[in-house]
């Protein structure tokens, strides 16, 4: 059974993007920074009254700028010590092929993302785990026998210089 994202949804045609004016976005910008402050801080911060911020706040979740708010963990504190990036070759570039590669690396929780590109690889992955004998695991019981996969191309990160999730929204 598919999930949510089906295979069109690789293929999705850009969405409308909303106007968002200097308001909008200094909200975005307090929220993505600080998902926790209350709405009326948020409102004291924008020179808004709380019920404006919180309609405000609304839109934007309904216009589906907000997809959701969470807490960011630490990976170290968790004893998730290696980051890989992945880059997979599939053996046919076709959109069965590659939804069906997509498909499947969802299922995998130390997979954090996994891109589509142009050029030499098909596909590039962040993927996150204890230790490298856990992504030698992944690597060959699962990733390396994901539907089509030709060649995969892993490098091991040492120091991360800059690592946020704050968008460029000014």
């Amino acid at each position: 059974m598919r999930n949510a994202h089906s295979a069109r949804s690789i293929f999705a045609e850009e969405k409308s993007r909303p106007v968002l004016d200097r308001l909008d976005r200094k909200i975005l910008d307090l929220l993505q920074r600080e998902g926790a402050l209350p709405v009326a801080e948020v409102a004291a911060r924008t020179g808004l009254s709380t019920t404006t911020c919180w309609r405000r706040i609304q839109q934007l979740e309904q216009g589906g700028v907000i997809r959701g708010r969470v807490a960011l963990l630490d990976r170290a504190a968790l004893g998730l010590d290696v980051t890989i990036f992945a880059h997979v070759k599939l053996s046919t570039q076709g959109r069965d092929a590659i939804a069906a590669f997509a498909e499947a690396i969802r299922e995998r929780p130390e997979v954090l993302d996994c891109y589509t590109t142009m050029g030499e690889w098909d596909f590039m992955l962040r993927v996150v785990t204890r230790d490298i004998k856990a992504y030698e695991a992944f690597y060959l019981d699962h990733l390396s026998k994901l539907p089509n996969v030709q060649s995969i191309n892993s490098s091991v990160t040492v120091t991360v210089i800059k690592e946020t999730t704050v968008l460029p929204i000014g």
